[in-house]
């Protein structure tokens, strides 16, 4: 993790307000797929590209995650202690430990996203440029591919496109004969899917009680946002429903799991 590693920034601040059956006790980031909170997966993507350096962007109940990493090593390991002294404390790793390093920053619980960034700017090494994603979406992308690719463009921003799932069955028919059903297809369009690789130039356009949005379809207008269109696997965890289906397809196939 050399000062020009680039680092990887999760925007995990936000309330969930859809997502209101897990995020009233706690972040959004923390609600678990696979008993892991989805954060963790997200982080491990990135580790297995070889982006060890994090900067966390909490907000709404951020405390928590900040606990949840502070007991990390009791949490995952088998562990002794001798419970009269309290000084005897010997941890028995049954669970390679992650050399990560990780920032935890307060960003604010009501901040929008295009703030959250600016506040972290202080955390960032001399990279010329960062990586950056939300804290609820999962995908079996490679990473160096996606840096690869934004190196090659030379823009400010690049976003990595993905292909939706419909919420609905697609029903083909002929007159009045069904042909074909295709259960939640994914659909032929783009949307982002977050991650990102940024320049930190972009801190010349990102503006305090913006959404991070508005700042690309700025950078849209000057030409300086790329788009790395990805066909592999990507799903976002917005709704409870969302949570349900991921845990099926981790329990399935782990089609994110690129890890080992």
């Amino acid at each position: 993790m050399g000062k020009n590693n680039p680092q990887v920034v999760i925007l995990c601040g936000g309330s969930g307000t859809r997502l209101r059956e897990e995020t009233e006790f706690k972040p959004k980031s923390l609600v678990e797929i696979g008993g892991i909170p989805v954060l963790l997966h997200i982080m491990k993507i990135y580790s297995n590209a070889g982006f060890n350096d994090f900067i966390l962007c909490l907000g709404y109940k951020g405390e928590m995650i900040k606990e949840f990493f502070m007991n990390y090593e009791w949490r995952t390991n088998d562990f002794t202690l001798n419970l009269k002294s309290g000084k005897e404390y010997v941890t028995h790793y049954t669970t390679p430990m992650e050399d990560w390093k990780i920032t935890f920053a307060d960003t604010g619980d009501e901040t929008l996203t295009s703030e959250r960034i600016m506040v972290i700017r202080k955390y960032l090494n001399d990279s010329p440029y960062f990586l950056t994603t939300y804290g609820d979406g999962v995908s079996d992308i490679d990473v160096n591919k996606l840096v690869d690719f934004h190196k090659k463009e030379g823009k400010i921003a690049t976003l990595t496109g993905v292909h939706p799932s419909s919420k609905y069955g697609i029903v083909e028919a002929t007159d009045s004969t069904v042909t074909s059903f295709m259960q939640k297809p994914a659909l032929k369009d783009f949307v982002n899917g977050g991650f990102f690789v940024f320049n930190k130039e972009i801190f010349s356009h990102l503006q305090k009680g913006e959404m991070l949005e508005v700042i690309l379809d700025e950078l849209i207008g000057i030409k300086q946002l790329a788009i790395y269109k990805y066909e592999g696997f990507w799903r976002s965890m917005d709704t409870y429903k969302d949570v349900k289906d991921l845990n099926v397809l981790w329990e399935k196939s782990k089609p994110w799991k690129v890890w080992q």
